[in-house]
């Protein structure tokens, strides 16, 4: 008797474009970072502290904001393992602060002509006559989920100061929602909250660029795991 056909393994699940923004507020003192907690029905991270973020959505491909990245920081989005089209790292940066909006209530941009309305939560952005604005924004690592994982993500950290949040859609965080809580905490007090491992590391890479390694052109942090090792590369 032969023996049975071995099972049909599940193709290797690709990950998505997705962007994280780390808002700091510099003003008065030590930095603080603000970091929301995730509701503890959901099945990716339930009550984790992390920085607001997701994948990215086709309606970020629509957006043109008022600004574009520094051509430096857009360079660097560009990087391996496969160059992309620099549109796509603006789309990048246009995804981290549509998710933070949507996330937080927190509008980051400038004064100025709002992004033409195109579904959602680009919508409610609009209505509160903020234009995003990428001059500012810096990115600070990616990080790949590794293979095996239910959910996988490319995500890039992206960086901003608070002095640019420009205005606030109330009722966004409590209970129900995706964050049901908000705290801008110090950099050593984030130590004590419930971390996922990936956002413990890139917490070191922000204290290092906040101590004076900020030139735009610097090596960027990459995460992965390659050939079964997970691996921090410099971009």
């Amino acid at each position: 008797m032969s023996a049975p056909a071995p099972e049909p393994q599940p193709a290797a699940l690709i990950p998505r474009d997705a962007a994280t923004l780390i808002v700091v507020d510099a003003r008065g003192g030590a930095p603080r970072v603000l970091m929301g907690k995730r509701h503890g029905g959901h099945r990716f991270m339930p009550n984790k502290f992390v920085f607001p973020g997701g994948a990215l959505e086709a309606a970020d491909r629509r957006v043109t904001p008022l600004t574009p990245l520094h051509p430096a920081v857009a360079h660097k989005l560009a990087v391996k393992p496969l160059r992309r089209s620099a549109a796509l790292a603006q789309t990048l940066a246009l995804a981290a602060i549509r998710e933070t909006f949507e996330e937080t209530g927190l509008a980051i941009g400038d004064p100025g002509a709002a992004p033409r309305a195109h579904g959602g939560p680009w919508d409610a952005f609009a209505a509160l006559g903020v234009a995003p604005a990428l001059d500012g924004v810096d990115f600070l690592a990616r990080a790949i989920t590794p293979p095996g994982r239910w959910r996988r993500f490319d995500a890039r950290f992206f960086v901003v100061g608070a002095e640019r949040i420009r205005a606030e859609a109330p009722g966004i965080v409590h209970t129900g929602a995706e964050l049901t809580e908000l705290v801008w905490t110090s950099l050593a007090a984030t130590q004590t909250l419930d971390l996922p491992e990936i956002t413990r590391m890139v917490l070191k890479d922000l204290r290092a660029v906040l101590d004076g390694a900020a030139a735009l052109d610097r090596p960027r942090p990459f995460y992965r795991t390659y050939r079964g090792t997970f691996r921090r590369e410099l971009l």
